[in-house]
C-alpha cells in the first residue's frame, strides 16, 4: 500500500465522550483528516469467559497510510478499554478531490 493511500482505522468505545476525546486528539494535530462517529451500536462479545451485550460508539478514522501506525498508537494511549479493537481497513479508490483534501489536513505530520 502506498504511503499516500487513505485508509480507515476502526475502533469502538463505550460512550460519546470517549469517542469525541479520541477524535479531537487525532484531528487537532493532523494525525487524522476526519473521524466519523456512529452512536447507538450494540455489541455482543465474550469477555473474561462471559458473553456481554453493551451499547458502543464506533469510530471510523480517516488517515493516510503513512500516519496509520502513529494514529493507532495515539488511539491505544487514549482508549478506555483494556483490549481495544484497532482495525486498519484499506480503502479502494478514493475520489481525487477528497484525497487531496485529506492529505492537506495531515500534511504537517507527513514531513
Amino acid at each position: 500500500m502506498s504511503e499516500d493511500a487513505l485508509l480507515f482505522i476502526y475502533t469502538t468505545v463505550g460512550d460519546m465522550d470517549a469517542a469525541e476525546r479520541i477524535a479531537t486528539a487525532l484531528v487537532e494535530p493532523g494525525l487524522a483528516a476526519c473521524v466519523n462517529i456512529y452512536p447507538g451500536m450494540r455489541s455482543v462479545y465474550r469477555w473474561q469467559g462471559k458473553v456481554e451485550i453493551d451499547e458502543e460508539v464506533s469510530l471510523f478514522i480517516k488517515v493516510p497510510a503513512a500516519l496509520s501506525a502513529r494514529a493507532m498508537e495515539e488511539v491505544r494511549r487514549l482508549h478506555p478499554y483494556d483490549v481495544p479493537a484497532l482495525l486498519e481497513i484499506p480503502l479502494g479508490r478514493v475520489d481525487g478531490d477528497y484525497l487531496a483534501w485529506a492529505k492537506e489536513q495531515t500534511r504537517e505530520q507527513r514531513y
